[in-house]
């Protein structure tokens, strides 16, 4: 009964979050000083051109095209404009005849102005999203669809409920603490079961997160670190005007979700091997039911703190490039507020991973003990 009431529960949670959460990108809509929209387009016609080869990316092109486009959609659907593409190192798009795009249309007074935004991905998302999904349907099954709504469940807390409550000023802190345990909970329930295993898991995994949490928002404010010095955390200065976002607090919200699948997937190893043990030899002390966890425990950290630390390398390789490419000392790159906040995101993560062995495997131990199981 247990395990068919949750995923309706679920499903109708995420609609509901769907449904009634605040609309912020109508909000900030309504503030911006020229309205907009960003629509389907086509080029119908190159008048003219003056380019050159980009002396950098090869295949690539530099200068300004003057461009025919009719828009496909939207308030101006079926509207003739021309339009200037610039063509730079940050934006360079080429438009030849029949492309379809994403343009944006500006209205200025009397005056509407067209541009080309950028190319048009979302259909490619799209087929690799399908793929995806069908992929986890296949080898999981059953299991498959609990795992994606899981996935959903948690895409909806972040996007419906965490992002919310942010720009309405809530604590950072409690907030993605509260959240993430709400996320944990829901998620190995769905995908675990009602069992002593997945009970152990999600107390080692709120530890763990909480852990690195607050470890990497200690050091944080040991090092002047904020949500300020994260990669485009000085545009969220721009809308904190209109909201009351605490961009301090943003770092330590910021390493709970990155290492969440990492913890997760420690804690769950950890208690299915404690339990998969007694289960083949029920003589096992408590002593020697930790040491073989902590054995396990060994193996799977090692491993996990690295795809860990990875993945934050593989997050921050432009900046680590710019590094080397400039030729930078140490005492000069140690200290930049973004190389710091990767060093403290990917340290504070793997302690998370780290501590959360032992106490998974501790709560194990006490739920085999509390059910009257111990030799």
């Amino acid at each position: 009964m247990k395990k068919t009431i949750l995923p309706i529960l679920v499903v109708i949670s995420i609609f509901i979050m769907a449904v009634y959460s605040p609309k912020l990108s109508v909000d900030l809509k309504g503030k911006t000083k020229f309205p907009q929209e960003f629509v389907q387009g086509e080029v119908t016609k190159v008048i003219d051109e003056e380019l050159m080869k980009d002396p950098v990316i090869k295949g690539k092109f530099r200068g300004g095209q003057n461009l025919e486009v009719k828009i496909l959609e939207g308030k101006h659907k079926g509207e003739i404009f021309k339009v200037y593409n610039s063509l730079s190192a940050l934006h360079n798009v080429y438009a030849d005849v029949g492309l379809k795009a994403i343009f944006t249309v500006r209205e200025e007074k009397e005056k509407t102005t067209v541009w080309l935004y950028n190319l048009k991905r979302d259909r490619a998302i799209y087929l690799l999203g399908a793929i995806f999904i069908g992929a986890v349907l296949v080898l999981g099954k059953m299991k498959g669809v609990k795992s994606l709504l899981a996935l959903v469940f948690t895409g909806s807390m972040i996007i419906y409920v965490l992002l919310p409550l942010l720009f309405k000023g809530v604590d950072p802190v409690s907030t993605s603490i509260l959240l993430s345990s709400i996320i944990i909970v829901v998620s190995f329930l769905l995908i675990g079961g009602y069992d002593r295993k997945t009970y152990s898991a999600i107390i080692g995994t709120i530890s763990g997160i909480t852990i690195a949490g607050l470890i990497s928002y200690g050091f944080g404010k040991i090092m002047s670190l904020s949500g300020l010095n994260l990669s485009e955390g000085q545009q969220l200065l721009y809308i904190t005007r209109d909201f009351k976002l605490q961009i301090e607090g943003l770092l330590f919200v910021s390493i709970l979700i990155a290492s969440l699948g990492a913890v997760m997937d420690v804690a769950m190893s950890i208690s299915s091997s404690v339990n998969e043990i007694y289960q083949h030899k029920k003589s096992l002390t408590s002593k020697e039911l930790f040491h073989s966890a902590m054995v396990i425990g060994k193996d799977i950290v090692g491993t996990m703190i690295n795809t860990l630390i990875l993945a934050f390398a593989g997050g921050s390789l432009p900046l680590m490039m710019m590094i080397w490419g400039y030729g930078m000392v140490y005492q000069q790159f140690i200290n930049i507020p973004a190389i710091a906040i990767e060093i403290v995101n990917a340290l504070a993560g793997s302690i998370g991973i780290i501590a959360t062995v032992p106490i998974t495997a501790v709560v194990s131990i006490l739920l085999i003990k509390r059910k009257g199981e111990e030799q």
